[in-house]
């Protein structure tokens, strides 16, 4: 049995109880030891999101292990325990015009010059993988990413307020003064094309896996009905099996666009479920709710989009 299917083996057998709270500390140490485990993304998220307390411990379980089925596109590896962190977004925005940050040829390597404006998971992150344009002549930006060590000379790093939803997960804005990066740190392709606009599809993917996951153990500690239960684990198959596809595939996208539609349902079927419950994870549902509409519009154009490329 694969890791992943075992993973959701384990989510619909194993003992299921309400755990105890967790912070920033704790959930880092039992990242460390889960990912030295599990070498499967899917498992990964499964297992992440089975073990968290909350919302937001599960959606870092899930961009951590977007991060590394991204990271397996280019053949790459991250070490077991390593936290990583995609690093895109300016003042301006993430799209290939936004994107002030360069990388200048220096020897055999670069120098990395710029900022980011918001690092998911900023402040425990082992490597950082950055977007930046190749210092040229012409007009058209060519980007790349860099794979930096988020403690290498020159990198800094500020603190952002919590958000009011998931206000657990820390945030950092970034700046890169002449930061060296050696020549073989680079991913391969055009940074936007292979890594920017694919790690929204993954990122989508991931997190409602990992979501899902914690949503399916809650269920079962709090003896939740058994429908609501099987409709979570149908959903997680679809999930899995969606993360196998290509994320440039137009399929890929209608397909994940009818997933993301059935976890909507979902989430508002759960949201009758903790009406009953009246712990602090209740509570914590109800405030973290509204992460469940974030780029709502982009993935609505995600789907036009590939019925338009149909």
């Amino acid at each position: 049995m694969s890791g992943r299917w075992a993973a959701l083996r384990d989510l619909l057998s194993a003992p299921a109880t309400v755990t105890a709270p967790h912070d920033l500390t704790a959930w880092t140490r039992g990242w460390a030891a889960l990912s030295a485990e599990q070498d499967d993304p899917v498992a990964l998220a499964l297992h992440g999101g089975f073990a968290a307390d909350r919302v937001g411990w599960a959606f870092a379980a899930g961009y951590q292990a977007a991060l590394r089925r991204l990271l397996a596109n280019f053949g790459l590896a991250p070490d077991h325990g390593a936290r990583l962190a995609l690093c895109a977004t300016e003042e301006g925005g993430n799209r290939p015009r936004d994107i002030a940050t360069t990388l200048r040829a220096d020897g055999d390597g670069w120098r990395l010059d710029g900022a980011k404006s918001w690092i998911t998971l900023g402040p425990v992150c082992d490597e950082l993988l950055v977007v930046a344009r190749l210092a040229r002549e012409d007009d058209r930006p060519a980007l790349k990413v860099a794979r930096v060590p988020a403690g290498a000379d020159g990198v800094r790093l500020q603190d952002k307020p919590p958000l009011a939803f998931v206000p657990e997960i820390p945030h950092t804005a970034a700046t890169f003064e002449a930061v060296a990066v050696p020549g073989d740190a680079l991913l391969d392709g055009d940074g936007y094309d292979t890594v920017v606009k694919p790690f929204r599809t993954v990122e989508d993917t991931f997190i409602a896996l990992a979501v899902q996951s914690w949503l399916l153990r809650e269920a079962r500690a709090r003896g939740w009905p058994a429908d609501f239960a099987e409709a979570l684990t149908a959903s997680l198959v679809t999930l899995a099996t969606l993360s196998d596809r290509p994320a440039d595939d137009p399929i890929t996208h209608l397909a994940l666009a009818g997933a993301l539609a059935r976890t909507q349902s979902l989430y508002q079927q759960a949201d009758g479920l903790w009406d009953g419950e009246t712990d602090a994870a209740a509570d914590r549902w109800r405030r973290d709710r509204p992460l469940f509409q974030v780029a709502g519009k982009a993935r609505a154009l995600r789907a036009q989009r590939a019925w338009e490329r149909l």
